[in-house]
């Protein structure tokens, strides 16, 4: 019996030391394919990161090493006549580009969201813009068609406007290029927002129809309120976006924020502090500013969200 017993355990310790391993084994293949990941993610994110954190609080020419001055760049900052420029101007941007700019993704997938012939042909082309819009290559080709002699003078010389301004080159009109181009890129938007009408439960309109509801009634309270979750994605994605461009800025403006720094957005005064004057450590604060308020405003929308954003598995509690 004792023998029985003894051989029994043994089954059991050797059965149990086998399953350790397996688990063991499977652990590491785990680790295995997500090293690359994960090495990535501290190479390229978290060590720079860190690093920038600490190059605010210095004084850094990227040249020379670094030399802690505790809080001066951040003290330099309120003395900085184009630091408070560049801020504007952003805040301009990103306040009338974002809401021009789900509107106009609204409202084209609005229209999408009907049967239309050639529905897929429709979507391509509209998507086309947020693929190419924030090359070089596009950036390139608005400069030219706001110029004095460009595209856009022609068509309204045509229409009969005698028009010969340089939309670039008046600090009144130039930022309004980009806000455009921003405009013209709602592509990806508006893809987001058609998928979001197509997950919205036909019975919801079909009851509204024996209601007697009107098209309106049901865009008020059918429409906007299943599609509120897709508004609160989008607009914190685009919040992001606006605060963060560059690469139009750059290219319109030659990368001076020209005219009468009218162009010169945060991020491209940013790197202007960086690889034109040399001033990393200031560079860097500038960017931990950028964060905080990013940051500030996606916080707010995550705040409000539960006074507008409505989520159907909730309904009822």
């Amino acid at each position: 019996m004792s023998l029985i017993t003894n051989g029994s355990t043994g089954i059991n310790l050797e059965k149990s030391l086998s399953e350790r391993k397996a688990i063991i084994r499977e652990n590491l293949a785990g680790y295995a394919f997500i090293a690359p990941w994960l090495i990535g993610f501290f190479a390229f994110s978290i060590i720079p990161i860190l690093t920038s954190l600490y190059f605010s609080f210095t004084s850094y020419d990227i040249l020379g090493t670094p030399v802690l001055n505790g809080v001066n760049n951040f003290k330099n900052m309120l003395q900085d006549k184009l630091f408070w420029k560049s801020l504007a101007v952003t805040f301009n941007y990103a306040f009338v580009s974002v809401p021009l700019r789900l509107l106009f993704a609204f409202f084209v997938a609005l229209l999408f969201n009907r049967n239309i012939r050639g529905i897929r042909f429709y979507q391509m082309i509209y998507y086309i813009p947020s693929i190419v819009g924030g090359s070089i290559a596009v950036a390139v080709m608005w400069r030219r068609l706001f110029m004095a002699d460009g595209a856009i003078n022609s068509v309204l010389n045509l229409l009969g406007m005698d028009v010969h301004i340089s939309w670039i080159g008046k600090p009144d009109t130039a930022l309004w290029t980009l806000i455009i181009l921003a405009t013209w890129q709602f592509g990806s938007s508006m893809l987001i927002f058609l998928a979001g009408l197509k997950q919205i439960p036909q019975f919801y309109y079909e009851a509204a129809d024996i209601d007697g509801a009107n098209s309106f009634r049901k865009f008020i309270s059918i429409t906007l309120p299943h599609l509120s979750p897709v508004i609160f994605f989008n607009l914190i994605m685009q919040i992001i976006a606006g605060f963060t461009v560059f690469t139009q800025a750059f290219v319109v403006s030659g990368g001076s924020g020209d005219p009468l720094n009218s162009t010169l957005v945060y991020a491209l005064y940013l790197y202007q502090r960086a690889f034109k004057y040399y001033e990393m450590g200031y560079s860097s604060a500038m960017a931990w500013i950028l964060v905080l308020i990013v940051g500030l405003f996606t916080a707010i929308i995550f705040k409000s969200s539960s006074a507008w954003v409505f989520y159907e598995s909730k309904e009822g509690e």
